[in-house]
């Protein structure tokens, strides 16, 4: 009925995880019966380093933060996961404890299955691992080009990086630029890049000053990307 809103269901959460793109009604009612979806509220933790892999989670609403931390003591975050996203697969796969905390940094709603449920379904559905390998392919390749950043570059190559993964995984484009729309704050983005949240600020006001970027808030508009490509290289 016009006019009238409903809550999406389960089902609808689910079919909006990139894992399960292309797979069939009747697969897709077959894991919706093996999970179960959870509240989580801000600054949560939904698991710590050496926890047991007892879940696989699908993120349906909000971010999750994946983060450790060194040994100096400092957090250093390897990903920012939006929706869409599944966690925790790859210690469940090789049946190791936890070797990062997940958090979340919203609000957020997860669809949880246990590891049991998912090795099921996963030795039934050879299609979907073939998919989940290159997903954890995908991530593996993420946070190693982060740690080469941290290794190699300086702060603004650094944050330059940053700001072009972004454009490419979540930009809109848009006449005046590219428009991220993950809205980070700087403290999230000093976690990402290894340095202090003073360090971000100040790095973004030389790009917005240089005309790399317009920011309004915590969105941020890319103008040259090609100029940011540069300081990468």
């Amino acid at each position: 009925m016009d006019g009238v809103h409903t809550t999406p269901n389960k089902l609808w959460y689910l079919k909006h995880i990139r894992l399960f793109d292309g797979i069939t009604p009747s697969e897709m009612q077959e894991m919706e019966r093996i999970t179960r979806m959870q509240e989580v509220k801000k600054r949560q933790p939904l698991y710590l380093p050496g926890d047991p892999s007892s879940n696989v989670y699908l993120l349906k609403k909000g971010r999750v933060k994946l983060a450790n931390t060194g040994a100096s003591g400092k957090e250093v975050t390897f990903d920012i996961l939006e929706p869409g996203e599944i966690f925790g697969e790859l210690e469940v796969l090789e049946g190791l404890p936890r070797e990062t905390a997940a958090e979340a940094l919203d609000d957020a709603m997860i669809c949880v299955i246990r590891r049991e449920d998912f090795d099921r379904y996963l030795a039934a559905h050879p299609d979907i691992t073939v998919k989940l390998t290159k997903l954890i392919g995908l991530r593996l390749r993420k946070i190693q080009s982060r740690i080469e950043d941290l290794v190699f570059r300086d702060v603004p190559a650094r944050l330059a990086h940053l700001l072009i993964e972004l454009s490419k995984s979540d930009g809109v484009k848009e006449a005046q630029g590219i428009r991220l729309r993950a809205k980070l704050t700087h403290q999230e983005m000093a976690n990402l890049i290894g340095c202090s949240r003073e360090t971000v600020s100040t790095t973004l006001g030389q790009f917005r000053d240089d005309g790399l970027i317009h920011m309004d808030g915590r969105t941020i508009v890319i103008l040259n990307p090609d100029a940011l490509a540069r300081l990468v290289s």
